[in-house]
């Protein structure tokens, strides 16, 4: 099994940054198979969950989505298996519960950590 835990969220004005964290535990055989990709999910009030970006252990990223292109870095240390989130230049429309999700491949995603809020006032 593969548990998740978020860190880093909190209250920002719009233009701060905040740096996200997803640290892993639960180590068991085949754990890289079962978190081989990690990436981030958001869900803002009344909104359904967005995709963000994901990374695998290659260290390659999926496309961003969109409104967090060229302000949003994703980043893993594979050797400790955690993911970041650099967020820059923040905006009131990122607010959000963000969450770290792993599975075995791009789009599969099995395992859900409980989230961090993020916050961005005008």
């Amino acid at each position: 099994q593969v548990q998740l835990v978020e860190s880093g969220g909190g209250l920002v004005q719009a233009g701060d940054s905040l740096r996200l964290s997803c640290t892993t535990s639960g180590r068991a055989f085949g754990f890289f198979d079962l978190a081989n990709v990690m990436g981030w999910f958001r869900q803002a009030p009344g909104k359904e969950r967005e995709f963000v970006v994901a990374i695998n252990w290659r260290h390659t990223p999926s496309t961003y989505v969109d409104s967090v292109k060229g302000r949003f870095t994703i980043s893993r240390d594979t050797n400790q298996n955690i993911i970041t989130l650099q967020m820059n230049s923040l905006k009131p429309e990122d607010t959000a519960v963000y969450y770290c999700a792993a599975g075995r491949d791009f789009g599969a995603y099995a395992y859900w950590g409980q989230g961090t809020q993020v916050t961005v006032s005008s």
